[in-house]
């Protein structure tokens, strides 16, 4: 890692018995948890073919201002279109390639393989895909706040949507390379 973090313990004796009992229990019971992984929440809503449970949320953990779970999707599955209205979304892709639609007629995709993350802003529409008929997608699924909004949308999708690769000021489009 870069960069400095100087944590001087100094004033934070270990042996320093000011703190209450109360404040101890506090942060035994209130500090770090962990979640392991064969105890997540199953009470999700889900769409056909996926399988979402959650880790993190307000009523496992209190979390405030997160939401984290994860999503096993069947091969060839789908979401249908929806948003999640002022959330925004993290998918890390475990397993699988994922595809992804959006727009207002999904006529944009792109695909994931695993260790990628997808980012998906507030409002937009789209669409999960397991772009697989055969191997089972397993991704890990973050929102900006504890709420389950999903909004679901009548769209008609265009037939060929156009693939959107990655381009920012580090990562050009493979073509202008030629």
């Amino acid at each position: 890692m870069t960069g400095s973090h100087d944590h001087t313990h100094s004033d934070h004796s270990h042996s320093d018995h000011s703190h209450d009992h109360g404040e101890v229990e506090r942060w035994k019971h209130d500090g770090v948890r962990v979640i392991p992984g064969d105890q997540l929440d199953p009470n999700v809503p889900s769409t056909a073919g996926m399988d979402r449970k959650a880790a993190i949320n307000f009523a496992r953990v209190g979390a405030q201002k997160l939401w984290a779970g994860t999503v096993t999707i069947k091969p060839d599955a789908k979401t249908g279109a929806h948003h999640h209205g002022h959330l925004e979304s993290i998918i890390y892709v475990v397993k699988g390639k994922a595809r992804m639609r959006w727009g207002e007629q999904l006529q944009f995709t792109a695909e994931a393989n695993p260790g990628d993350f997808i980012f998906i802003p507030p409002y937009v529409p789209h669409q999960e895909i397991n772009a697989s008929p055969d191997q089972v997608l397993e991704c890990v699924l973050v929102r900006s706040d504890g709420q389950a909004v999903a909004i679901n949308l009548d769209i008609e999708p265009v037939e060929k949507p156009e693939t959107v690769l990655w381009i920012d000021p580090v990562h050009r489009d493979p073509a202008e390379a030629k």
